[in-house]
């Protein structure tokens, strides 16, 4: 599958998502390794791992809207990070619930995260490559949320196994983009 379209990205941005889909992926990948193993076995660990997930994702939205033009021109990550923050907050309350309700504060987070991506991933459709697989991550991820937010209201007792799967294939899209970017880049150079 060949891309026709042009880039106008400029190389230091077409660089700078590359290393930002890359630390997306390494952060990911850490995290679902963690939840997997300590998070399953110690609940403080678990805790501060599920508070830890949406506050990355604040400040990786907030880096990467301030490297790609600043805040007011990238609302869709702005409002992410407003979204993510306040998640963050928002599990901390739920964990002092049960994690029925933090299930189902991640199912919130995952629709509104997702379609903001989504947003962000359209609206650098035309000058970046490697944007269908964020594309494909925000919609997965909306649905995912659903997912969440029935599993929430089930009696059966949840964890951060759940979480760490939706996790695991958020940190699959990103690698994809960053390996899409990288054979764009390499594709360029041979011609």
């Amino acid at each position: 599958m060949t891309n026709n379209r042009p880039n106008f990205a400029p190389a230091s941005q077409e660089q700078w998502l590359k290393r930002y889909f890359s630390v997306r992926t390494a952060f990911s990948a850490l995290w679902v390794v963690a939840a997997f193993t300590i998070g399953q076995q110690s609940s403080p660990i678990g805790a501060v791992l599920l508070v830890a997930y949406p506050a990355w994702d604040a400040l990786a939205n907030y880096i990467d809207a301030l490297r790609s033009g600043g805040l007011s021109r990238n609302r869709t990550q702005m409002i992410n990070v407003v979204v993510s923050a306040a998640t963050t907050l928002a599990v901390i309350l739920a964990l002092t619930m049960s994690m029925n309700w933090v299930i189902g504060v991640f199912g919130l987070w995952a629709i509104l995260s997702g379609l903001l991506q989504l947003g962000t991933a359209a609206r650098r459709w035309k000058s970046h490559d490697g944007q269908w697989a964020m594309i494909l991550s925000g919609a997965q991820s909306a649905l995912a949320g659903t997912f969440f937010i029935v599993q929430a209201r089930m009696p059966m007792p949840q964890s951060i196994t759940n979480v760490a799967g939706y996790a695991a294939v958020g940190a699959s899209y990103f690698l994809l983009s960053a390996i899409w970017l990288t054979v764009s880049q390499l594709r360029r150079r041979a011609t």
